[in-house]
């Protein structure tokens, strides 16, 4: 249904102004015009969390691939048109995120106890781990334009190829913390894709995009404590019909 409805919130309102400016001047794009657009779609990123640097035993499982298990998220996308049925286009995003660390706070309470011997003793308040995190994705594509029979509304086929990376980094400040525990996750994704862009304006385009055939592959990997190899895990995901992404863009 999530996809249903964000296909059509892309498609209907192409639909009326297609309708309305089938009369009206050409503003499809020419040789040399830049694009900037902003998208929303189950673009290609990754994720990863450390584990606790004091477990006894650790598995690790590769971050999932599967786009139709993700989120909506916001990107950009810019363009190049090296002639007026050829595009170039890259896009991605970046995020940096730091959590302060806290020693932690202990009470009265001590292991085995239970019962009336809890009733008024002090909770032990456990540390809070300081966190280093960073997560970006870029995308890079080429695409070929087609005309057809409504007026600057035009479709294209072409490829997409991304990478997506993700660092998580954590440290408490107890003594059962053996140093820094890491988590890392990348992504490679390659994909054919085909769309449909409406030139509102000279300067303004509405479209919507998904690829009929997409292949990810991930690795993510794992060290709980400094010194320890790491403890990895990989997947490939082969879709079809996927990543829907509507956007709105401008031409200059």
């Amino acid at each position: 249904m999530k996809i249903r409805r964000l296909l059509m919130s892309a498609l209907l309102p192409m639909t009326c102004l297609c309708a309305a400016a089938q009369q009206g001047e050409d503003n499809t794009p020419a040789k040399g015009d830049f694009t900037v657009a902003a998208t929303l779609g189950y673009n290609s990123y990754t994720e990863a969390t450390a584990l606790p640097g004091n477990l006894t035993d650790y598995e690790a499982a590769a971050f999932a691939t599967d786009w139709s298990k993700k989120k909506l998220t916001v990107g950009f996308e810019a363009g190049y048109f090296v002639s007026e049925k050829w595009k170039l286009s890259l896009g991605g995003g970046i995020n940096f995120t730091h959590n302060p660390g806290y020693a932690d706070k202990p009470g009265t309470m001590t292991p085995g106890m239970s019962g009336e011997d809890m009733v008024g003793e002090i909770p032990n308040y456990r540390a809070v781990a300081s966190q280093y995190s960073c997560t970006y994705n870029v995308a890079a594509g080429l695409d070929r334009y087609f005309s057809t029979s409504v007026k600057n509304l035009m479709w294209y086929g072409g490829v997409r190829v991304g990478m997506a990376y993700s660092l998580n980094e954590q440290k408490y400040d107890v003594w059962t913390a053996m140093g820094k525990s890491v988590g890392e996750s990348w992504s490679l994704r390659g994909a054919l894709t085909i769309g449909a862009d409406y030139y509102v304006m000279k300067g303004m385009y509405v479209g919507a995009s998904v690829d009929p055939f997409a292949y990810t592959y991930n690795m993510t990997s794992f060290r709980p404590q400094e010194g320890l190899a790491r403890l990895s895990a990989d997947s490939s995901n082969f879709a079809i019909l996927a990543a829907p992404t509507v956007k709105i863009g401008f031409r200059f």
